[in-house]
């Protein structure tokens, strides 16, 4: 029997045929997704400290910046960064024409004030020897006693406004407050600045700190005992105290400023040596994992940890340190715990997964004879 053309058979015939062909491809059911393979590892605490060797310089105890107290143009500049100075000593100077007009127009005022007071002397004398004998009336003696004592208020204004003319002429020499190292300069020959500018830095003599930027992590509280010493030659070294951190933590380095106290300093560390020390903190119940087991949930770190049946849920984790090839859990997983290590790109909560390698994690002290 030859074979027949669908174009030849009736419509209704087409139309039974399709009904049934999608029928059967109803039928068949999607093949099941494979679950996704990761590595696992069983986790154990191990107790870590944090152990490092930080790294920072010398400075001065008290830092200061000189500036003039009056406004002007800078005509000399006397000392230059790194300089040592002395007490008093003349660091700059202004342009004293300004401030010399005001103490001559000051002097002018406390002559003028001091002819008026002598005039005024006179005219109560005189009123004084008349009013006795009949020759004045009372209320002229009293407006002469009234202005006799006017001229002499006026003529210590003046002679104060003079004394503050020439103070304020010596405020033209900017000179150092104490001995010191000129640690900065803001400003040269030539250039105007307002009153209060910074024109120079002075770290003074005596008491020194050895100033680091330490990871949070670290731990390091004040009052804790610290031994610091040359970085190009350990040899020569001086203990100190930490007696001050910094509660602000750096948003470029992530680290907070700590000042070590020194004790009999040597010679040989001088202002802007490069010192080390090393901190050592008490041992910490933590967990470690490789870098590719740390994820995040929203803002905070987190893990991939396996509960019945193989299915992952996120969980938050609190990091102690970043290290290297690993971080330091230092909360939030418990001994027996198993947490994705690797595969974990892809996970979502709630999926089941399929273990490719399971491994307990070795504490190091067991690898150790």
């Amino acid at each position: 029997m030859p074979p027949v053309s669908i174009s030849a058979l009736p419509r209704p015939v087409v139309a039974l045929l399709a009904i049934a062909l999608l029928a059967g491809c109803a039928d068949e059911q999607p093949p099941a997704p494979a679950s996704p393979r990761v590595k696992v590892a069983t986790v154990s605490q191990v107790d870590y400290a944090a152990d490092a060797t930080i790294t920072g310089d010398i400075q001065a105890r008290i830092q200061t910046d000189l500036s003039f107290r009056v406004g002007g143009k800078i005509t000399e500049r006397l000392v230059d960064v790194g300089d040592t100075v002395k007490a008093g000593q003349v660091l700059a100077r202004l342009d004293p024409q300004d401030q010399r007009n005001a103490v001559r127009s000051a002097e002018a005022a406390v002559e003028a004030a001091q002819a008026q007071a002598k005039l005024s002397a006179a005219n109560l004398w005189r009123q004084q020897q008349l009013l006795p004998k009949g020759y004045t009336s009372r209320s002229e003696y009293d407006s002469a006693l009234a202005s006799d004592r006017g001229a002499r208020n006026s003529l210590a204004a003046a002679q104060a406004q003079l004394a503050d003319a020439r103070e304020q002429a010596g405020y033209t020499e900017l000179r150092a407050d104490s001995d010191g190292v000129i640690t900065a300069r803001q400003a040269e020959v030539g250039q105007v600045v307002q009153a209060a500018t910074p024109i120079f830095g002075l770290a003074r003599e005596g008491e020194r700190d050895a100033v680091f930027n330490v990871f949070e992590a670290l731990l390091v509280e004040p009052g804790q005992p610290l031994r610091v010493s040359l970085l190009d030659n350990p040899e020569v070294s001086a203990s100190g105290t930490v007696r001050e951190v910094n509660p602000q933590v750096s948003a470029q380095s992530g680290t907070v400023q700590v000042k070590v106290g020194l004790e009999q300093v040597p010679e040989a560390m001088t202002l802007g040596s490069t010192v080390s020390a090393h901190v050592s903190n008490p041992a910490v119940r933590s967990v470690e994992l490789p870098w590719s087991a740390l994820t995040k949930a929203e803002s905070e770190p987190a893990v991939w940890r396996l509960g019945g049946d193989d299915i992952v849920q996120l969980h938050p984790v609190q990091v102690g340190r970043y290290l290297t090839d690993k971080v330091i859990i230092r909360a939030g997983l418990q001994d027996g715990d198993r947490v994705v290590v690797a595969g974990g790109q892809l996970l979502h909560p709630g999926q089941k997964v399929e273990i490719a390698e399971a491994r307990e994690q070795k504490q190091p002290q067991e690898q150790q004879p």
